[in-house]
């Protein structure tokens, strides 16, 4: 079947899962094929459960009588090519968002702030990767007026996938660091890899981006394409810059639009590291128009979920939860944002970074090196590869071994970071503590 085609069954049925376990009346099952399972035999089960149709790419599942059985030559692809058409159909203007770290906050702010005046979709959670972006296009109805949608990728070639099916107006790479270097075999990986969002936008007439203007690697591969910059630098010629006023426990800080009057914002965020999500998120409100008024409101109600620089207080402790996800680059920004914090007594859990290849024994050495220079009071490394690193510091072996210690130790009274590769499942720990 034909895209055009299948896009005429979506406008009738609009609404896609891949999840034979949730199958909403009347949507479209994708029969997706995993590692350890095929889509397609759980075609019928979606059709049972309600689906109105279901999309197969293996011969054998097909019944010819029955007409809600769809056969293509490949069912990710068709998902890919039925969402990059519904956005053609539709015209929506897309940001598209990717980077090594904070992309997500960043699109959660960025939608925030342009929600003040328009009808905005973006992506949900982390659905960022080549199921996810297609499935939040399919979502976009005509009353969006705008679109902010997360690309993320651990493999060089993934994000100019994912460009070319979101087919983004405008594009916002957070910043490069140290992550899945298992994958990108390299940093030079990871920075060529996000420039393909640059690369994509070149194609485009006028293609925009939005720039944290004292990133130099970004900056470098920015050639050719229009700039909308922010940063800390005082330079009247910046759409916003700033400057850090406090950050014990939240991120308190100054913006301007080039050398008008200065904005103050006490945020719900952790870490100094995030005003330059706060600017990214200014930046392009002023943009599009949004009033500085409205941009310091947005900015200050945001609430961080999903464990990502979020504040728990419990009964017995205040909790730093970062532990969605961990790198070199976010660990070492999280310690040194801890480090400085005029806050006593401090406990830091800290657990491995995941996909880092040949490179990982030395990156998870040199954070506890960092550690031990931060005077944090105590603190505990999680994992195997934390367990190889040269330290003093009490270590265990997974998050089982930490809630036992919870348990004996009862840690009271502390301001204490948690942060870890999401697989290493620290984000169990915030109700043990």
């Amino acid at each position: 079947m034909k895209t055009e085609d299948l896009y005429r069954i979506f406008t009738e049925h609009p609404q896609v899962t891949t999840d034979s376990r949730d199958c909403p009346s009347g949507s479209i099952f994708f029969a997706l094929k995993g590692t350890s399972f095929d889509g397609n035999a759980y075609a019928e089960t979606a059709l049972e459960k309600g689906c109105a149709y279901a999309v197969i790419d293996e011969k054998q599942y097909d019944k010819e009588e029955d007409g809600r059985l769809i056969l293509v030559d490949d069912c990710l692809k068709a998902l890919q090519d039925l969402a990059r058409h519904h956005r053609r159909q539709l015209g929506t203007k897309i940001i598209g968002v990717t980077g090594t770290n904070g992309k997500t906050t960043t699109k959660e702010l960025i939608a925030a702030v342009l929600a003040e005046k328009y009808n905005v979709l973006y992506t949900s959670g982390n659905f960022n990767n080549h199921i996810g972006v297609p499935k939040t296009l399919l979502r976009l109805t005509p009353e969006h007026e705008m679109a902010v949608v997360e690309m993320g990728a651990n493999h060089p070639g993934e994000i100019k996938i994912l460009a070319n099916i979101v087919e983004p107006d405008f594009g916002i790479i957070t910043n490069v660091g140290k992550a899945h270097l298992e994958g990108f075999g390299s940093f030079e990986g990871v920075v060529k890899t996000k420039g393909e969002l640059y690369d994509y936008l070149r194609t485009k007439k006028d293609g925009t981006v939005f720039i944290h203007n004292e990133n130099e690697y970004l900056m470098s591969i920015a050639h050719g394409l229009k700039l909308i910059r922010y940063g800390l630098a005082n330079r009247n010629d910046l759409c916003a810059h700033g400057r850090i006023m406090d950050c014990a426990p939240f991120l308190t800080f100054k913006w301007r639009h080039g050398a008008g009057e200065w904005n103050e914002v006490e945020t719900r965020l952790i870490g100094d590291y995030n005003i330059h999500n706060m600017l990214a998120a200014a930046c392009i409100g002023l943009t599009f128009g949004i009033s500085q008024e409205q941009i310091n409101h947005a900015l200050s109600h945001y609430i961080p979920q999903n464990n990502r620089s979020q504040l728990d207080v419990t009964a017995h402790n205040k909790l730093i939860v970062d532990a969605y996800n961990a790198n070199p680059t976010s660990l070492a920004a999280a310690i040194k944002n801890f480090r400085n914090m005029a806050v006593a007594p401090k406990m830091a859990i800290i657990g491995d970074m995941r996909e880092l290849g040949a490179t990982s024994r030395e990156e998870h050495q040199q954070v506890a090196d960092l550690l031990k220079e931060a005077n944090i009071d105590k603190v505990w490394l999680v994992g195997e590869e934390f367990g190889k690193t040269q330290s003093g510091f009490r270590k265990f072996k997974d998050v089982e071994e930490v809630k036992a210690a919870v348990r004996e130790d009862c840690p009271q009274g502390f301001y204490i970071l948690i942060k870890g590769s999401n697989g290493m499942r620290l984000s169990q720990l915030p109700e043990s503590l």
